[in-house]
């Protein structure tokens, strides 16, 4: 049986913190399908083409993992996708609460859904995107915080 995992995110933009938990979920499952959902109460700063883009780049030659993008019920994507993982990632405790209620919700919807919480690097526990726009947006270096093809990415975006 091959296990297939999901994880899902906004990943505008994904981080050093984002690829790290794609490449150890590869140590849970067969297959890791890295899915951006959208996010209605958010106005995304990249398109879902370049975020694909840029987590494909960041990510590198890994052949177990799949992009996708998708809208509505993250258990609709894992029904689809056949995968039985959801991994999520806890930056602080702060972050458990709604993680653990959204957990909750997908295993009511869809029976033998787990979901996995990993734990970022020690030097990655502060990072998040929305820090590292805001550090971009103002001209502070991201470097080390994001793949250089994303620090470059936010560059451009940030000098029009």
């Amino acid at each position: 049986m091959t296990r297939i995992a999901v994880y899902p995110g906004s990943f505008d933009p994904p981080t050093r913190g984002h690829t790290d938990l794609v490449h150890r979920t590869l140590a849970l499952a067969d297959t890791v399908i890295v899915a951006i959902t959208s996010n209605s109460t958010k106005e995304p700063l990249f398109s879902v083409d370049e975020r694909l883009s840029m987590l494909r780049v960041a990510v590198g030659e890994a052949p177990r993992v799949q992009f996708d993008a998708f809208d509505g019920l993250l258990v609709d994507f894992c029904r689809r996708n056949g995968a039985t993982l959801i991994i999520r990632g806890l930056r602080a405790v702060s972050d458990f609460e709604y993680e653990f209620q959204m957990a909750m919700m997908n295993r009511h919807l869809m029976p033998g859904l787990e979901t996995a919480f990993l734990v970022p690097p020690e030097d990655a526990t502060y990072l998040s995107s929305s820090l590292v726009r805001e550090v971009a947006r103002y001209g502070g270096s991201v470097d080390g915080l994001v793949h250089p093809v994303v620090a470059e990415a936010l560059a451009r975006r940030f000098r029009k």
